[in-house]
């Protein structure tokens, strides 16, 4: 007997439904192993049966369509709006959160759709269905955001170099999309988000540098910046990539030793208290490393 046709309309209908109980769910924040499997096994099950149809009524490439649509419907008439409303740490916020939603969305639509990956994506050399979704995120809403986002980012950072106190964890969650985003390559964290943040970096200590230098004796000079090359490890530690340690350290030595290393010298020799500061071990190591050029 054969298996009756199931039309296009018809099938679509029924999927459609089935994809907004899951987006319904995730909006309403529910926890992601609540989302019915029921709706996923419908839903897999019809798009298995409309892609293995004869032609004309194999419906494989119109899936790949309306799977990529979805999102980009998704993403423009309800996720960016909401992210263009907010500012400063609330962005940050709708960020984190948008992509969270985003991940766990793109984690049951790929499964519902998963037999377009094992089968359709592979013969079309076309992108996979994370990829793909991925790639909507990022052309739609990243591009759209990053720049407002990484302001708020580095506004944050410089609030910590401050001694202020931040949510370390929302800046971390904020800067590992950047890292995400990249689909396994480091461009966007670099392009986006390292080099604005060096350059702030490179502008944030050469202003308190040349105010030091003018109010402060040599052995306060020194331990500010032991203090600061210390707290710029901390902070890589605690939200930025591991890779960015070694440039941020070098920029920072930079602006407060290198270039005023011949300054520093002279003020050594004019401080006659350095020697009896407290803490002047930590002073002598880095007057040492000046004399050594270690850090050039």
């Amino acid at each position: 007997m054969e298996r009756r046709i199931i039309e296009w309309d018809q099938g679509w209908n029924s999927i459609q439904e089935g994809i907004m109980n899951i987006k319904w769910r995730i909006a309403e924040g529910l926890p992601e192993n609540q989302v019915n499997a029921p709706v996923y096994v419908d839903i897999y099950t019809t798009i298995y049966n409309m892609c293995i149809q004869k032609p004309p009524h194999d419906y494989a490439q119109q899936f790949y369509d309306k799977y990529q649509k979805t999102f980009e419907e998704h993403l423009t008439s309800t996720v960016l709006p909401s992210l263009k409303a907010k500012h400063d740490e609330f962005l940050l916020q709708e960020f984190v959160k948008s992509w969270a939603d985003h991940k766990v969305m793109l984690r049951w639509m790929s499964r519902a759709f998963s037999y377009l990956d094992r089968y359709f994506v592979a013969q079309r050399r076309l992108p996979g269905l994370k990829e793909a979704a991925i790639i909507c995120y990022r052309n739609l809403v990243y591009q759209e955001v990053n720049a407002n986002v990484r302001e708020a980012a580095i506004r944050l950072i410089d609030e910590e170099r401050k001694g202020g106190e931040i949510d370390r964890a929302l800046l971390k969650n904020v800067i590992d999309i950047f890292v995400e985003i990249g689909v396994g390559q480091m461009d966007a964290y670099e392009k986006d988000f390292e080099g604005y943040m060096l350059n702030d970096t490179r502008d944030y200590y050469s202003r308190r540098a040349s105010r030091w230098m003018l109010e402060d004796s040599y052995t306060s000079y020194m331990l500010k910046a032991e203090a600061c090359l210390r707290r710029e490890r901390d902070i890589v530690s605690h939200y930025l990539h591991p890779r960015s340690e070694q440039k941020l350290v070098a920029i920072v030595e930079h602006e407060l030793l290198v270039f005023y290393k011949t300054q520093l010298t002279e003020k050594k020799h004019s401080d006659s208290g350095s020697s009896t500061f407290p803490g002047d071990d930590n002073v002598e190591y880095l007057s040492r490393k000046i004399a050594a050029n270690r850090i050039l």
